[in-house]
This record gives structure tokens, C-alpha cells and sequence, in this order.
């Protein structure tokens, strides 16, 4: 078979990984002809790709970011896009697409197989917040990243008795944070699930500090808001997904603390150092049984599905379904979170 493979939306660890397990189970166990589309679905659209070979995957399991590049664009949001898209499949007689991506590049590719293209999904974001999988790859890594940052920035803050607002990655979901927000022993964690209130955020600070010399972390992922009316925030922007573009709500968070409790607060903006770098060995597990599962499911004729990983067991699931909602915090996890909040 004539497979092609792309990898959408933010570059993430571990995609290497899936890359490389694709190749080398479709072209050894399969004999398929693997076709690697650059910069995500503007490859598919232009016809940009490059053949994938055993060799050219060497050293890929370890390498952060992905070697077919990556991007945002939407097929479905430039004229001809689509029509491109079944043309690149036609010339080049492609069996089969494998779309490595999150929320935004999975949507597209579900609706790609609505009108009628032999497509598989595989679920990839930091964030974690693709639906129907437990886990998706690259968030082990970036809570890992996360957690070593909140482990030294405690150290700095206790010499000095400041407060350390962290932020972290986390558009409408909260797993980083609270993840790492636990791991960490941050004081208070905020999330884009729960509006925070900045005078509970204080209070919690100050009771924590009346106690003596205590420095104070909080964790703070970049979709936390305010219950409306209580902060002013700036108005949201947009990818071509229609994702908000965040980034800055620590800023706010650290200038309201300080002025409304007199304490030195720092901020220190994680970005994209969460998502670059080397794969944890946790993450390049998933990303190969990820890989293998999409090849196979290709065979399978499987299309319109995406793997997942549910009770640790790779399985398919309509895509469909995985793009009709995020996956949110486990309330029983908040609620551990929350026990730690002073």
C-alpha cells in the first residue's frame, strides 16, 4: 500500500517516535510505500512530501519535534484546499493518510473521511486533552519539564521570600497544572476548568505566610480565567483552527498579588520549552504502540478511527466521537489538588 503520515498543530515529543514505528512497521511487516507530507495538511494540499525509509528515521526515537515539520494550516479555510487534497491523493495513488495531531488537525481529518477519504487519526498534544484516550503523547514529557521547573523555582523563592507565579501550557484544560501543580507541592493551582476568585488566591497566600518565612508557588495554566467581572483580561485571538491564542494571564495573576498583599512575586512563563526537547521513556512507549496501532489500523481498513489508549490497551475509536468534546480534569483529581491549598 501507498501510505501517507503528517503531523498537525503544535510540534510535541514523541512524534519522532510514532513517525518511526509507522515506517518501520509498514514498510517491514507490510512492504507499504511510506509517504511523509511536510509541514502538516500544507503538504497534502501542495503535493510537498518526502519518502520515508528505515534510514531516514535513524535516531528519530530520542529527537524531540518531528522531521516532517509542522503547522496550523486548514485545508478548509483556503479556496481549493480540499479539492487539493483529493488530488494529491489521485497523483499519487495514496491508499491511505495516518494524521498525527491534536483537537484542531484531528477535526480536520474527520472531516476529510465525511467526505469519503481513507484516513486514521493518531491523538497527540501536551495538553492531554483529546477525548476517549487516557493519555496522549507528549504530556508525560511536559509534566515532567513542568515539575523540575516548579522543584527549582522553590528553592529561589524560599531565599527570598517571594512568590513564584508559574505558567503552563493548558488552552482549555488543566492537566499540566494540575499534574504538575501536585507534583510539585505548588500553594494554589488555577485552571481554565474553575473560574478563580484573586481575593481567595490571596488569602490562601497570606494565611500561608503568616505562619512564618514561607515562600509560596502557584501554578497557573495559560486558559486560567477570573469569574467574570473580578479581573480584567485582554480580548482573545485566534488560530486558524479557531483555537484562542493565550499567554500572559500569569502577569496578571502575579501584579494582583503583590499589590493586594505587599509580597515580591516573580513570574516565570514555561512556553515552549514544555513541548521541545527529548521524549520521557514513558512517552516514547506510547508514541511506538501509537505508531504500530495506526498502520495496522490501516490495513484493517479502519478508516475514520483514531487509537487510543484506555485501561492501558491500545485500541480504535471513532473520530468522530474523540472530536465532539475535550477531555477535562478529573474532578476526583482537582479535588486531590485542592487538598494541598492552604
Amino acid at each position: 500500500m501507498k501510505v501517507g503520515v503528517l503531523t498537525g498543530g503544535g510540534d510535541c515529543p514523541g512524534l519522532n517516535a510514532v513517525i518511526r514505528a509507522v515506517v518501520r512497521r509498514g514498510r517491514q511487516h507490510y512492504e507499504d510505500e511510506i509517504f511523509g507530507f511536510l509541514d502538516g495538511w500544507r503538504g497534502v494540499v501542495e503535493n510537498d512530501y518526502r519518502l520515508l525509509d528505515r534510514r531516514a528515521l535513524r535516531g528519530a526515537l530520542p529527537r524531540g519535534g518531528t522531521i516532517l515539520g509542522t503547522s496550523r494550516f486548514n485545508p478548509f479555510k483556503v479556496d481549493g484546499g480540499v479539492e487539493a487534497v483529493k488530488k494529491t491523493f489521485q497523483d499519487n495513488q495514496l491508499d491511505a493518510l495516518i494524521a498525527i495531531g491534536g483537537e484542531g488537525t484531528l477535526s480536520c481529518t474527520n472531516s476529510m473521511f465525511q467526505l469519503g477519504l481513507p484516513v486514521v487519526g493518531v491523538p497527540k498534544t501536551i495538553d492531554n486533552d483529546v477525548d476517549l484516550t487516557e493519555r496522549t503523547f507528549g504530556f508525560d514529557t511536559a509534566v515532567s519539564i513542568a515539575t523540575e521547573a516548579i522543584d527549582r523555582l522553590h528553592t529561589t523563592a524560599e531565599s527570598h521570600d517571594r512568590i513564584m507565579v508559574v505558567e503552563v501550557m493548558g488552552r482549555h484544560v488543566g492537566h499540566i497544572a494540575t499534574w504538575a501543580g501536585i507534583a510539585g507541592g505548588a500553594t494554589v493551582t488555577l485552571i481554565p476548568e474553575e473560574p478563580f476568585d484573586i481575593v481567595r488566591v490571596c488569602e490562601s497566600i497570606e494565611r500561608r505566610h503568616q505562619a512564618g518565612r514561607y515562600a509560596s508557588i502557584v501554578v497557573v495554566a495559560e486558559g486560567a480565567k477570573p469569574i467574570d467581572g473580578t479581573l480584567e483580561v485582554p480580548e482573545d485571538t485566534f488560530d486558524e483552527f479557531g483555537h484562542i491564542r493565550l499567554g500572559g494571564i500569569s502577569q496578571i495573576v502575579a501584579d494582583e498579588i503583590e499589590n493586594r498583599t505587599g509580597y515580591e512575586t516573580r513570574v516565570t512563563i514555561l512556553g515552549h520549552v514544555q513541548r521541545g526537547g527529548s521524549p520521557t521513556p514513558y512517552d516514547r512507549v506510547l508514541s511506538t504502540r501509537f505508531g504500530i496501532a495506526a498502520i495496522d489500523a490501516v490495513h484493517d481498513g479502519a478508516w475514520g478511527d483514531m487509537v487510543a489508549l484506555q485501561s492501558d490497551k491500545i485500541t480504535l475509536v471513532k473520530l468522530q466521537d474523540a472530536v465532539k468534546q475535550l477531555k477535562f480534569v478529573d474532578p476526583q483529581l482537582w479535588a486531590t489538588a485542592q487538598n494541598f491549598f492552604p
